[in-house]
């Protein structure tokens, strides 16, 4: 059963007696089993205000290093200086010191570089991220095209990057040039769906002299699908020392250019369509 005050006759007489032996030196374990009391809240009250003997308590082994932890933090050091100063835990550190206030840290202009160029480059990979999500959300909302959908898409494709008859240059015919694989997959394709036979096609590579050549003739060959017996003799661009290109390393294979032999009469139904598509978009607003 738990011990009450209650119990005893005179609380007085009893904290007059734990007192004088507190102030002997015995410890409250030492009281406890002299007085006969072992309720523990009793125990702290017939005791209280009378500072424990010196023998009962041990130093705290860290009192040395948080008092060098505050001083190092008021000179400035950071946790991580600090922590390895004094070989303590961080949570410790932070525990010492948290009331002080955080010194001001001045950076080396290396280091506020290098920082800048953290930023930098985490704003441009989720820049980076954006785009990519925007671009692929657009990829796939076109979906299939239609028929009707790549006839128009190859008209306007050719009328901005084919060749075209001028009044003062009769040139009925259907040439096509681009550096952009994408753009010479579409207009084969768009050709297919006019009927144009493979055999009508004549392919020629334009290339800057000092690119790689042979490779680029490769890869051409491969996109379309033709053995070389389908291309002309490779245009060879001379190169300029003093002219800065930016198309240069591996990922630059030049111009391919698309000829259709015998393309008058197609060339006729190109220039027609596309007058139809400018009239079209005249009565669509």
């Amino acid at each position: 059963m738990t011990d009450t005050p209650g119990r005893y006759a005179d609380f007085e007489e009893l904290r007059e007696r734990a007192t004088a032996l507190r102030r002997a030196g015995h410890s409250l374990r030492q009281i406890r089993d002299e007085l006969k009391v072992h309720n523990n809240d009793l125990l702290n009250r017939l005791v209280k205000g009378e500072p424990p003997p010196a023998w009962t308590t041990r130093p705290n082994a860290k009192d040395d290093l948080r008092a060098r932890a505050r001083e190092l933090r008021l000179q400035g050091w950071t946790y991580d200086r600090i922590e390895a100063e004094l070989g303590c835990s961080r949570s410790s550190v932070s525990l010492w010191v948290r009331d002080l206030p955080r010194p001001e840290h001045k950076r080396t202009p290396e280091e506020a570089a290098a920082i800048a160029r953290r930023g930098w480059e985490a704003k441009l990979r989720v820049r980076d991220e954006e785009r990519q999500r925007t671009k692929e959300a657009a990829r796939q909302a076109v979906g299939r095209l239609s028929a009707r959908e790549l006839f128009l898409v190859g008209v306007g494709l050719y009328w901005a990057e084919g060749g075209k008859d001028k009044p003062y240059d009769r040139r009925e015919n259907v040439t096509f040039v681009n550096s952009d694989p994408g753009m010479i997959k579409v207009f084969l394709a768009w050709l297919d769906l006019l009927g144009v036979e493979r055999e009508r096609l004549r392919f020629t590579v334009m290339i800057h002299e000092n690119a790689d050549v042979a490779g680029a003739e490769q890869y051409w060959a491969d996109l379309v699908q033709a053995d070389r017996g389908a291309f002309n003799k490779t245009t060879l661009k001379r190169h300029n020392p003093k002219t800065v290109r930016k198309n240069v390393g591996d990922s630059y294979r030049g111009c391919l250019l698309v000829k259709v032999l015998k393309g008058a009469d197609l060339y006729r139904r190109i220039e027609g369509s596309w007058y139809g598509i400018v009239l079209g978009a005249d009565s669509a607003t």
